[in-house]
């Protein structure tokens, strides 16, 4: 696995809907009689994995309401079950183009993104610089079960992921928590489907069988809203007059 990775889809689609708990079982055992397990994906099925991710934000939660270039990216430190690195990872969308960055790093060195200042020598010193600049700073944490299938098609590659127990924990620092959290949407799985250019026939048919209406979904912030815009308040700004 490269320590660092640079990625843009052209023509990147995404659809998300939030459905019930018990639509959202019967949708997995179709992703599993139709699509193919994740290459990276354990448990029975193969296609199983539990992550958690720290979000940031401004002091004015500029990411939570989409204002000016913040409504466009997203920096999150995110990690896979119990392993002992994580990624650090922009996401950026522009017209008709999704742009994703992320490096790895050991879990350990995490508590740098604290610092007023950035180390050149460290990995992740592009993320750091970035969080400083555009002043954000760790805000909440996002935890959720996913079940992840993808499919060859002759549109292009397609994938489906499917995450349960979606919890939320607000955080002041750059480290997970071992908190439960707070249910995000309680009763309910979100659904998201993955493609370029158009949606491949296979997911048509998913979309009418099961009669899914998409809505916006954005783990973030329904997060936010669970916890409260008071998080913000709550949360340490960042200082970076030594920048």
């Amino acid at each position: 696995m490269s320590p660092h990775a640079r990625e843009t889809r052209p023509f990147a689609s995404e659809i998300k809907f939030v459905v019930p708990a018990g639509r959202g079982d019967e949708i997995r055992r179709w992703a599993r009689e139709n699509l193919e397990p994740d290459p990276y994906g354990g448990g029975q099925f193969n296609d199983w994995y539990h992550t958690a991710s720290l979000y940031f934000d401004t002091p004015e939660g500029h990411v939570f309401h989409r204002r000016g270039s913040f409504g466009r990216s997203k920096y999150r430190v995110r990690r896979y079950g119990e392993a002992d690195f994580v990624f650090l990872e922009r996401k950026l969308r522009k017209p008709g183009v999704l742009v994703k960055r992320r490096t790895i790093v050991p879990l350990d060195s995490i508590d740098r993104l604290s610092l007023p200042v950035g180390d050149p020598e460290w990995p992740g010193e592009w993320f750091h610089r970035r969080l400083l600049l555009r002043q954000i700073r760790p805000i909440c944490e996002l935890s959720y079960a996913r079940v992840a299938r993808f499919a060859r098609t002759a549109e292009g590659p397609a994938r489906l992921t499917l995450d349960d127990d979606v919890r939320v924990v607000a955080v002041g620092a750059a480290r997970f928590s071992r908190q439960v959290g707070t249910l995000v949407v309680p009763g309910q799985m979100i659904l998201e489907l993955k493609y370029r250019y158009r949606a491949p026939a296979i997911f048509k048919r998913l979309v009418e069988e099961f009669a899914l209406e998409p809505q916006r979904a954005s783990k973030y912030r329904l997060g936010i809203a669970a916890l409260g815009e008071g998080t913000f308040a709550a949360a340490p700004a960042v200082n970076a007059t030594h920048v």
